[in-house]
């Protein structure tokens, strides 16, 4: 876990590689749950007996799954003391160039690209690279724009 003193520090580690982070496991339960809540009820995801039978031979894990795990994978990267509150402001770009099969499991690594400072806080714009434990291709690249809101002075 890195840990950043201020804003400013952040700032500094511009260009910085974050991570790996620790293995993140992807079970059926966590995809059927993702399933259940977005309403994605695809057999590829869900349908063990017919996956198994599929492309991928055996279940996968829906992409956007993988991307909303991104703020607890990243949040194991690193902290920056002096935020109160941090919000996901966007995406520049997603790519899932490979699939995630349930029962491997997910580990990030990040590069800090931007720091812009805003009324409040500042902007950070992030390289998120998730990678699975079979290896190859990563199975999420994601351009991630969040905004880190500071504590105010006292």
């Amino acid at each position: 876990m890195r840990r950043f003193a201020s804003i400013d520090e952040l700032a500094g580690a511009i260009g910085e590689r974050l991570g790996p982070g620790p293995w993140f496991p992807i079970d059926q339960r966590r995809v059927n749950l993702f399933a259940d809540a977005t309403d994605d009820h695809q057999w590829i995801h869900l349908d063990q007996e017919r996956a198994a039978a599929g492309p991928y031979g055996g279940t996968i894990a829906h992409g956007y799954l993988t991307l909303a795990l991104l703020p607890a994978l990243v949040g194991r990267l690193y902290r920056v003391d002096g935020v109160r509150m941090g919000v996901n402001y966007g995406l520049n770009r997603v790519r899932f160039p490979a699939p995630v099969r349930v029962g491997s499991s997910v580990r990030v690594v990040a590069t800090i690209d931007e720091v812009s400072p805003f009324d409040g806080g500042a902007q950070l714009v992030a390289t998120a690279t998730v990678d699975g434990d079979g290896g190859g291709k990563p199975v999420c690249v994601a351009e991630t724009v969040s905004r880190l809101y500071v504590d105010p002075p006292r």
